[in-house]
């Protein structure tokens, strides 16, 4: 018998990702002399955080990034990114997850389970003294943005920043949405029917109440860190308005978000076309200044 899942189930959007993507672009392929490199694993009851890290020598305590990838990617995949984030005074700490499923550690669709899984990572950090505490901020792509945005509602008072590409905020909305162009339509179709075999729900009523405990956007009041979304806007699958409506809602209850669109930007773009990931990198470097380092921001 399939056991019940739930929370979190969007790495069927694998099947849309881009040929020819590239995680170096634009980020460093080798790690600048000096900076700190470690990995480890952090376990709490049935799920395993891998973490690859980088920091600047010194004790620190550095203001500290979290860094989620896109789904079916890992942290070593985020390498360039970390190490783009380290030469630049942060501590950078990459993760993915595996959950123990059938006595196996396993990657998962629906990795996530409870408040005490996405905030698993952010308990990590306690473990290395050169992380300040004070200053975490959070970047996702896809899939990674989703989760960042859930930790950001899990666990408000220590998330200080979060960057998100790209992300789905409201699965009952997109899952019935529709999409125009035979290829979209037949790859939207086929992502729909993998998320309903992946949740193990046996009807549609289970099947909304998976995908409304998925969305952020139902917990858009509880997010107190300051959010700048990066969207491509020739990104048909997952369409702006994701961001643009999870912006809106974040804001009506007081917070502060932003909306980034890159005009040419398509599905995954910053790994795939350099100039548009540029101008994404730079307005995130600047959010996260803003919010994790403003002396250094204030003294460029």
């Amino acid at each position: 018998m399939r056991r019940p899942r739930f929370l979190l189930a969007i790495g069927l959007l694998g099947l849309v990702g881009c040929a020819g993507i590239d995680h170096h672009l634009g980020y460093p392929r080798a790690a600048a002399p000096g900076l700190v490199l470690w990995s480890g694993d952090f376990e709490r009851d049935e799920l395993r955080v891998h973490i690859e890290g980088a920091r600047p020598p010194g004790p620190g305590p550095f203001p500290t990034v979290l860094v989620h990838p896109e789904e079916e990617a890992s942290a070593a995949d985020m390498r360039g990114v970390i190490w783009d984030l380290a030469a630049r005074g942060y501590a950078a700490i990459a993760a993915d997850y595996h959950r123990r499923i059938d006595g196996k550690w396993q990657r998962s669709m629906f990795a996530w389970r409870s408040t005490g899984d996405l905030t698993l990572i952010m308990d990590a950090t306690l473990a290395y003294p050169e992380i300040d505490q004070n200053r975490i901020g959070a970047l996702g792509f896809s899939e990674g943005a989703v989760v960042s945005l859930l930790m950001a509602a899990h666990d408000p008072d220590r998330l200080k920043a979060v960057v998100a590409y790209y992300p789905i905020t409201d699965f009952p909305y997109w899952y019935g949405g529709k999409r125009s162009g035979l290829t979209d339509r037949v790859m939207f179709a086929l992502a729909k029917w993998q998320l309903r075999d992946e949740s193990g729900t046996n009807d549609d009523e289970a099947l909304q109440s998976a995908l409304r405990l998925a969305s952020p956007i139902f917990m858009a009041e509880f997010i107190h860190a300051p959010v700048l979304f990066v969207h491509g806007a020739r990104d048909t699958m997952l369409p702006l308005e994701e961001s643009e409506r999870m912006a809106a809602k974040i804001k009506a209850a007081g917070g502060t978000a932003e909306v980034m669109v890159i005009p040419d930007g398509g599905r995954l773009f910053n790994f795939y076309q350099p100039e548009q990931a540029g101008r994404a990198w730079q307005a995130t470097i600047d959010w996260l200044d803003r919010y994790l380092r403003p002396a250094a921001r204030t003294n460029r």
